[in-house]
């Protein structure tokens, strides 16, 4: 019996819908997931699945049409879908973000519109933060939304939006001018409605194409340029400008507890590859497993693959009790992914010639674990979260 991801403590209903989700995985997921991927087709009967699951409104409450599970029952999925296919619990990353922001931040107003078609998948959210050359450096965004008699006019072209083409509501952090001496206050967030498809989407909202990536196929990622896009002030989440950085960093840290479980997940399976590789190929006369070197490495793999699994249930856990988890999650964040590319080149490694074949799943999984090390937000971008904080924390008395 599998032993490696177990979580304690968990709710009848929490083991109920992780069966679910594992269950679907298995079928409906892992058979077609390489060859999906390799075509870079979009997954449409694996989401309508997910659909009927409720995965869509996993978290959000029940007054809502969602199952008002917690952000930990939301990770442990990711981490089962990931396992299956990393695309497609990142289809599910900024809708999670965009409805998390809506309940954690939008006006009453915004949730009833929103939420109960968010809760069964109907509108679906894309997050938009980043523009070209703009890398960490969220307060050098350069898309402005200038006040009209109207409402607000939009103009700029953000970057990486997952979701950029199949999204219906995009949450999105522009510059405006509220005359505050700081520069994080001078940011909001808009709910962009626009249609799905590619081209122009909506009023002076146009979404080129999809990105051609290395991984993370199946899943679009694209750019979107926007040219005087009439907006009403009605469409600032949460009601009031100038909070947009503070919401989108809530976001983040959720998002962030996303990437980590989507990185033990991609880890998990390939440990369960190499195990498995392992015990069928043979050398000298003897399965590869046998031998010490293939041994301490599969050792080495699993003990990475539950430490990333526990910082990451602990982090989701933290933000479930309604605290700033932005360490815990920058901690889960960066380990999870550096411990998953090690796990998956050691995988590769235990695969030898046949790593490289695109017969083989592990060729997939390793050019996904290379996204984990970017996805919200690098490394380097996670120790300085991390460092800062301590600092902080372990401050010396004058």
């Amino acid at each position: 019996m599998p032993r490696l991801c177990e979580t304690e403590g968990l709710t009848d209903i929490q083991e109920e819908i992780l069966k679910s989700v594992r269950s679907f995985v298995e079928t409906k997921i892992i058979p077609v997931a390489t060859d999906l991927e390799h075509a870079d087709e979009y997954p449409t009967e694996i989401i309508e699945g997910l659909k009927e699951l409720g995965i869509f409104g996993l978290t959000i409450p029940e007054e809502y049409g969602g199952l008002g599970e917690s952000i930990l029952t939301y990770a442990l999925c990711v981490e089962e879908i990931a396992r299956g296919w990393m695309s497609v619990s990142g289809v599910i990353n900024t809708h999670f973000i965009v409805a998390y922001m809506l309940m954690q931040h939008g006006t009453e107003e915004q949730k009833k519109k929103y939420l109960p078609k968010m809760a069964v998948g109907d509108v679906r959210g894309a997050f938009s933060m980043s523009e070209p050359g703009l890398g960490s450096d969220v307060s050098a965004i350069k898309t402005k939304a200038t006040q009209t008699d109207e409402g607000y006019s939009i103009t700029g072209q953000k970057m990486w939006l997952t979701n950029g083409g199949t999204s219906t509501l995009v949450a999105l952090l522009v510059k405006t001018d509220e005359g505050a001496d700081s520069v994080y206050k001078n940011m909001t967030t808009f709910l962009v409605e626009k249609e799905p498809g590619f081209g122009e989407t909506a009023q002076g909202v146009t979404v080129p194409g999809k990105l051609d990536k290395m991984g993370y196929k199946g899943v679009e990622t694209t750019e979107l340029v926007l040219e005087g896009h009439e907006i009403s002030a009605d469409q600032i989440l949460g009601g009031e400008p100038g909070k947009g950085f503070y919401q989108m960093m809530d976001g983040v840290e959720v998002g962030r507890v996303n990437v980590a479980a989507r990185a033990v997940g991609i880890a998990n399976r390939a440990f369960e590859l190499g195990i498995s590789y392992a015990q069928q190929r043979e050398t000298f006369g003897k399965p590869i497993a046998e031998h010490q070197a293939i041994l301490f490495q599969l050792a080495e793999m699993a003990t990475k693959v539950e430490t990333a699994h526990a910082m990451m249930t602990r982090a989701a856990r933290i933000k479930d009790r309604g605290e700033r988890n932005d360490v815990e999650a920058g901690m889960a964040k960066y380990l999870a992914a550096e411990y998953c590319n090690e796990v998956v080149q050691a995988s590769f490694r235990i695969h030898g010639g046949y790593g490289y074949s695109k017969e083989y799943e592990i060729e997939r999984l390793y050019r996904e674990a290379a996204f984990m090390l970017i996805g919200e937000g690098t490394a380097e971008i996670q120790k300085m979260i991390i460092g800062r904080s301590l600092l902080k924390d372990y401050k010396l008395k004058s």
